[in-house]
């Protein structure tokens, strides 16, 4: 408290000493007792007129930073309620969203670093062993008794490691195979996860046909029930049909939010497959279930698909570097050369050179356990491609049967089905306009094009997606 006070009052009593300093020649005339007391009562009305001076003062600069925090208040206030600009929405083919894909998908970047990291491997492989330079001092005394340096020997070598059975070259090798695994298994990756993208967009396009469809049965359901309710208020039916009306535009009204959930619900899994800003991403798909009756033959199919399938050929690469990797451990049981050379310096004595070789000698470890496992996996390698082959024409077989059975269901609906329910809602709202037919005839016939249609559309994005089940097990682009 005192340190604090007399902070306070330090510049004060600065003043009044300027002031005391002053006071001879102000009251020279009065003599020194007079001009003394006059000092002190001068020294005394200061303090009292400087002390409430800096209290003004200091009430009057206390406002300053809080003008400041409320300036900073409304800048955050006006920032808050201002809402970001919505995204644009963009219309994606199915090529666009491929290409999207590819750019962008975070699982695609993980993989292509496992790519970046073999090639990284090949640097390392292409370097030479460095090079070793010793300096040794010798006859140091123990109890410094005598002169440090001038009594000492010195001795300066350099030596040189130098690889033999061409292990640099064939350290290289095995780099380079395994880097072409790498990216044979990073083509696995995209040809799989672009099989998947493919059939996540037509799962967009088919729940967005369901909604048009929803939407419009639901249209048409809403024309029938404002017929009926003037038919009601003309007299020409009951009101039990009207209220039978009623009741089943719920199941139109819940059929259009569930069509319209499960297309949010589609859209969102393709804007994460995309990669990107999920949140800034607001894209929409163009494309359509068309049918294009294809014909293949399995013969083809499955020569195809042993020539292109990407997880085939990384097995046959794996079997390649697993040669490559026999050789380099067979090259390790030859044991390197390392030449040395060096200067002896010695007090009082002429300076010598020196020269060396050292080889290490293979007695016991000859490195028997990498050539055993660089053994197995080469017989790994050749399990794998057989596995792989029989896979390979199981897949075909199955996913050919599948498209098959797939095109005939197709087919069935494409045999007049799908004009004699819309004749059937043409003929029963005529009929119902005629007299000769009623409402739940017609509720009927509304009913039974929905549930076809839904079903037809259904069969489509099944055919497709059997379609593109084919693809991923030919490995060949199969669509026109």
């Amino acid at each position: 408290m005192y340190q604090r006070s007399n902070n306070y009052l330090r510049p004060f009593g600065e003043r009044c000493a300027l002031m005391v300093r002053r006071g001879p020649r102000a009251f020279a005339r009065r003599g020194h007792r007079g001009a003394g007391r006059y000092q002190v009562s001068y020294i005394g009305i200061l303090l009292l007129l400087a002390l409430p001076a800096d209290v003004v003062l200091a009430q009057e600069k206390a406002p300053q930073p809080l003008a400041g925090i409320n300036v900073d208040i409304s800048a955050m206030i006006r920032e808050r309620r201002q809402t970001p600009a919505a995204p644009t929405k963009r219309t994606l083919t199915i090529s666009e969203a491929v290409s999207v894909f590819l750019q962008q998908n975070l699982q695609l970047v993980a993989a292509r670093y496992d790519v970046d990291t073999a090639d990284a491997e090949k640097l390392t492989a292409r370097l030479r062993p460095n090079p070793q330079i010793s300096v040794d001092l010798q006859s140091l005394p123990l109890d410094f008794s005598g002169p440090f340096f001038k009594e000492q020997s010195f001795s300066y070598g350099v030596s040189q490691t130098f690889e033999l059975a061409g292990k640099r070259r064939k350290r290289i090798n095995v780099a380079n195979a395994n880097a072409e695994v790498a990216r044979a298994d990073f083509q696995t990756t995209v040809w799989r996860m672009t099989n998947d993208l493919k059939k996540k967009f037509y799962a967009v396009v088919l729940a967005d046909s369901l909604v048009k469809l929803a939407k419009e049965n639901q249209k048409t359901f809403e024309e029938t029930l404002k017929h009926t309710a003037e038919l009601f208020q003309a007299g020409e039916i009951s009101g039990l049909d009207l209220r039978r009306l009623e009741v089943e535009k719920l199941k139109f009204d819940t059929d259009v939010a569930n069509s319209e959930r499960d297309y949010q619900v589609a859209l969102r899994e393709l804007r994460v497959t995309l990669g990107g800003d999920y949140q800034a991403m607001d894209i929409e798909v163009a494309g359509t279930l068309d049918y294009h009756p294809y014909q293949f033959s399995f013969a083809e199919l499955r020569d195809k698909s042993l020539a292109a399938r990407p997880d085939l050929k990384a097995a046959q690469l794996s079997e390649r570097a697993a040669d490559s990797s026999i050789e380099l451990q067979d090259a390790q049981r030859i044991p390197d050369l390392s030449v040395g050379a060096g200067i002896n310096q010695a007090p009082s004595e002429i300076s010598t050179y020196s020269f060396g070789i050292g080889i290490v000698l293979p007695v016991f470890d000859r490195n028997q356990g990498e050539r055993v496992k660089a053994l197995i996996q080469k017989k790994k390698a050749q399990n794998e491609q057989r596995f792989l082959t029989n896979q390979i024409v199981s897949d075909v077989d199955k996913a050919l049967n599948a498209f098959e059975i797939q095109k005939r269901r197709v087919d069935l609906y494409r045999t007049g089905v799908l004009t004699k329910v819309d004749d059937i809602l043409n003929l029963t709202e005529f009929s119902l306009k005629a007299g000769e037919s009623s409402t739940l005839d017609l509720l009927d016939a509304i009913r039974t094009r929905r549930e076809t249609l839904a079903a037809y559309y259904q069969t489509l994005f099944d055919y497709q997606s059997s379609l593109l089940d084919l693809e991923l097990a030919a490995a060949t682009p199969l669509q026109k």
